[in-house]
């Protein structure tokens, strides 16, 4: 049966995300949109506005135009906010890009994305001038100082562009960020202007932001933070601290001097809140409610953060593919341990047998489908795997399995899907595999998640050698370390005689699932 949001319909204006999130900024005037946590500079609404729209005149200069793409590979910081509504208010794509890829790992978005131009930090500008060297960039552009790359200084000339370009916002990207979707390599999420508008005005609808104090250390780079954060709380005139990279006592601090309000955070780090020691050294009266997202958090640990911290802990649910957020549980309504909410309004959910795809009543456990506005365009240039995600009738299939009760509460139990969520980051299992055979002494190799207390889970290779080779476990891991982002790292090996396979040569991940889980 298809269980329907039990918050009112909303109509959703046929608008740009640079128009509806800019919309009162003028009216929000000096009221602080971003503290930078790093240096405890402070930027207005009104200088936000002014920034997008003197960036804006700089990119168009440079013959940046609607349906160009930029890529921002940047941790958190103010400015990615005026570089990335810039973008939009000129009708180009965002590609957003965490900034702990490899040189390789970035080369293969830039080129998959077709950006022209890069946004980075001078700390990795040695990895984007490689990648940048194997893809059309035609410029890169620094926040801060740096030789041999433009500064976001020289972007904030006199002119400005104060009125945006026009668009069709059912159809035209705004962003395209990459996502592993149920299986495979990263795709590229087309996500609309009236994608990421209608999920901001599903979410403000039940729960505004208005003049809370929010803890930007969610990545601007993933969907969760660019939406949840920098998209609908600035546009209900909230102020966010930033975060370049979390580290738990500045953290801490932050949230204690900045009489933080609302946290979005994910699993690990409400770990820390719930356990850590620490924690005790700082004042945190002035939160109210954190929400969880980005991957499974248990009854057990929401409840003892609460009670440790004195507010509502909770969470929610969504995917890269919807904008994110699906479900959620709003102030004032119940929260129940273990749950990621109602559907928000706009959203109907149904769970179907895996087996059949008959639907199932509730109390049933099946995957999870969802059909909404914030339903993703499809992914770039891959018909087939946007085919597979998204069906006739609008429903996309999640891979997630769950089960939804008799008040329309979701409840988020496994995967279908093989993704492995470290921190609340994707890992395929296939990107690592990839890497392993590449190894001079490696014959076969199969990555599953295991699980772990503080990330959730871990990636794990099951290693099949070649005959008379003897390579250690950790020579292994530092040779994928050396070819993946930090957070891809195998962090469990285990030598093998075979991996199990059907016989079209696909690997029956879950046999090795079931045999780690029993040892």
């Amino acid at each position: 049966m298809i269980i329907k949001s039990p918050f009112e319909r909303l109509d959703i204006p046929l608008i740009s995300l640079p128009e509806y999130v800019t919309e009162h900024f003028e009216e929000y005037g000096d009221n602080i949109a971003f503290v930078n946590g790093a240096t405890g500079e402070e930027m207005s609404y009104t200088q936000l506005l002014d920034a997008i729209h003197r960036v804006a005149y700089s990119l168009r200069n440079r013959g940046f135009k609607k349906g160009d793409t930029l890529a921002i590979y940047s941790p958190n910081c103010p400015e990615y906010a005026a570089v990335f509504f810039a973008v939009a208010w000129l009708g180009g794509i965002n590609t957003t890009i965490n900034p702990t890829y490899t040189a390789e790992e970035l080369a293969f978005q830039l080129n998959d994305s077709g950006a022209h131009i890069l946004v980075t930090i001078p700390g990795i500008l040695d990895k984007a001038q490689e990648a940048a060297s194997h893809a059309g960039i035609e410029e890169i552009i620094v926040f801060g100082e740096a030789d041999g790359a433009t500064s976001y200084t020289t972007l904030l000339g006199e002119g400005k562009v104060e009125q945006p370009v026009a668009c069709d916002p059912e159809e035209d990207l705004v962003v395209l960020p990459y996502s592993s979707g149920t299986t495979g390599l990263p795709k590229g999420v087309m996500l609309t202007h009236t994608n990421i508008v209608s999920n901001i005005a599903q979410t403000e609808n039940i729960e505004p932001a208005k003049e809370e104090v929010l803890i930007g250390i969610l990545p601007f780079y993933h969907i969760y933070g660019m939406t949840v954060i920098m998209s609908i709380a600035l546009r209900g005139g909230a102020t966010i601290v930033t975060m370049p990279r979390f580290d738990l006592e500045h953290f801490l601090e932050l949230m204690q001097n900045h009489k933080v309000t609302v946290a979005y955070l994910v699993p690990p780090i409400i770990l820390g809140l719930a356990k850590h020691p620490v924690v005790d050294k700082y004042d945190l009266s002035s939160l109210k409610q954190i929400t969880s997202g980005a991957a499974p958090l248990s009854g057990a640990l929401s409840d003892a953060c609460g009670q440790r911290l004195s507010c509502v802990v909770k969470q929610g649910y969504g995917l890269t593919e919807t904008s994110p957020v699906t479900h959620i549980t709003p102030l004032g309504r119940t929260v129940k341990p273990g749950a990621v909410g109602n559907s928000v309004p706009n959203t109907e959910t149904m769970i179907v047998d895996v087996a059949t795809d008959e639907p199932l009543p509730p109390g049933e456990t099946g995957e999870i489908w969802v059909r909404g506005p914030q339903v993703m365009k499809g992914y770039h240039n891959n018909e087939a795997a946007t085919r597979a995600m998204i069906d006739n009738n609008g429903w996309l299939h999640t891979g997630d399995i769950g089960y939804v009760d008799g008040d329309g509460y979701l409840y988020v139990i496994d995967r279908v899907k093989e993704l492995i969520k470290y921190k609340g980051l994707q890992v395929a299992p296939a990107e690592l595999e990839a890497v392993l055979i590449t190894h001079p002494d490696v014959a076969d190799a199969a990555v599953i998640p295991s699980p772990d207390e503080e990330a959730g889970e871990v990636p794990k290779a099951f290693v099949v050698l070649k005959p008379g080779a003897t390579p250690s476990a950790d020579d292994i891991k530092s040779f994928v370390a050396e070819r993946v982002a930090p957070y891809k790292k195998i962090r469990k090996l285990e030598f093998t005689d075979q991996i199990p396979k059907v016989p079209s040569g696909k690997i029956l991940r879950r046999e090795l699932v079931k045999r780690e889980r029993g040892g």
